[in-house]
């Protein structure tokens, strides 16, 4: 009937609600289990996206998708192959150098701490000398003779061997390192898995992505389709656009690494620095700062000015970075903010482990994609990006 009033809708049972807080307690109960299960799928689908274009465009000419991702696949591993050959000689003498110099770092170390610790018993006996000959001298002022000699004949400081050691401590830090090498073991075995899983995951995902995409659709409500199809269309341009960025901050980085390490420790070490600088680049912030490390460790090993010098070698690259190379490649490829990246990088690292950095960057576009197409044109239709800066602008009090 046209006239009839329309039903009003049921609320729904409380035992939907009950079931969805018990999913969600499991859940999280059970994360520490299913974080590499996780991390796994998300490298898998961001590999997957980033490659998926030159994949498309190897099809055009193989006729297939399989041909072009095992095509794809013998590159990589060719590549892979090729530069571990070419640096494992390198890396195995840099290694063994750096092993032959480390007692001689050591003894380099402990000198200065020898020097502290009889300095300080050196300092504690004279205070202690000052100390009791004050103290005698005032218990005789006082009257006191029986007091003052007492005093005068107390027993002497301890010795250098019932003394608290620096190194003795500094000893013990060391073998709490390496008794917890079970436990490193265990987080290295772990991501080999990890990237192994991924490896094989993202070669089937190319090889047939339809299925996974079929299966986020069916998740879907019918309604949301449309709204579903352009998130996922808007992280399939950006991912390839991302992955591309990274790549070439990396290879600049690594370059101007290698181009600075050169006339300080020769060829096949300025080829091992340019390497670990291209890699840790892939660490949002923290990796040039690591990457520094190796070359500083080297440069002690050598002596003189040279760690003074290496030290500022990475201090320009790092300049060059954040002036250069961020602002005018990667800016242009993401735009975020760093206090962004760096908050979803701290939350990555805390879920999914060390990994969990590689995830970082895509995550927060992800979550800016979604807020856009979810959000804001529900809650937020006629605001404009130019209406938010002045709403900033305003809170902050700026003209």
């Amino acid at each position: 009937m046209p006239n009839d009033p329309k039903p009003e809708a049921r609320p729904r049972p409380i035992t939907i609600y009950v079931i969805l807080g018990a999913a969600l307690f499991a859940f999280i109960q059970s994360f520490p289990l299913l974080s590499p299960i996780l991390l796994s799928f998300l490298l898998v689908m961001l590999i997957s996206m980033a490659v998926n274009p030159v994949i498309s465009r190897i099809r055009a000419s193989w006729g297939g998708r399989k041909s072009a991702t095992c095509l794809m696949v013998g590159m990589l591993v060719v590549v892979v192959a090729l530069t571990g050959w070419a640096f494992f000689g390198p890396m195995k003498d840099s290694v063994t150098k750096l092993s032959e110099q480390l007692p001689a770092y050591w003894e380099r170390f402990q000198k200065p701490l020898i020097k502290m610790e009889q300095q300080a018993v050196l300092s504690e006996e004279k205070l202690q000398a000052e100390v009791t000959t004050e103290i005698s001298r005032t218990a005789a002022e006082e009257g006191n003779p029986e007091a003052a000699r007492h005093i005068a004949e107390a027993a002497p400081p301890k010795s250098t061997k019932e003394a608290a050691s620096l190194r003795s401590s500094l000893s013990e830090m060391f073998q709490g390192v390496v008794g917890r090498f079970t436990t490193v073991a265990f987080n290295a075995t772990q991501i080999l898995v990890v990237l192994v899983t991924v490896f094989f995951g993202a070669t089937f995902t190319l090889m047939n992505p339809r299925p996974i995409f079929r299966a986020i659709f069916s998740l879907v409500p019918e309604r949301h389709h449309e709204q579903t199809l352009i998130i996922v269309q808007r992280i399939g341009k950006f991912v390839p656009r991302w992955v591309g960025t990274t790549l070439l901050g990396m290879l600049t980085i690594g370059l101007l690494v290698f181009l600075l390490m050169w006339p300080i420790f020769g060829l096949m070490d300025a080829l091992v620095l340019g390497l670990i600088a291209c890699i840790l680049e892939a660490v949002p912030f923290l990796g040039p700062i690591l990457s520094a490390i190796p070359a500083i460790l080297l440069a002690l090993g050598r002596g003189g000015m040279t760690p003074l010098w290496v030290l500022l070698a990475y201090i320009a690259v790092q300049a060059l970075e954040n002036n250069v190379i961020t602002p005018f490649i990667m800016a242009r490829g993401m735009k975020m903010h760093p206090l962004a990246v760096i908050f979803s990088m701290l939350l990555c690292v805390a879920a999914f482990g060390v990994l969990g950095v590689l995830v970082a960057t895509p995550l927060v576009a992800i979550v800016n994609i979604v807020h856009d197409e979810l959000y804001r044109k529900r809650f937020l239709p006629t605001i404009t990006d130019a209406d938010l800066d002045l709403l900033a602008k305003t809170s902050l009090f700026e003209k």
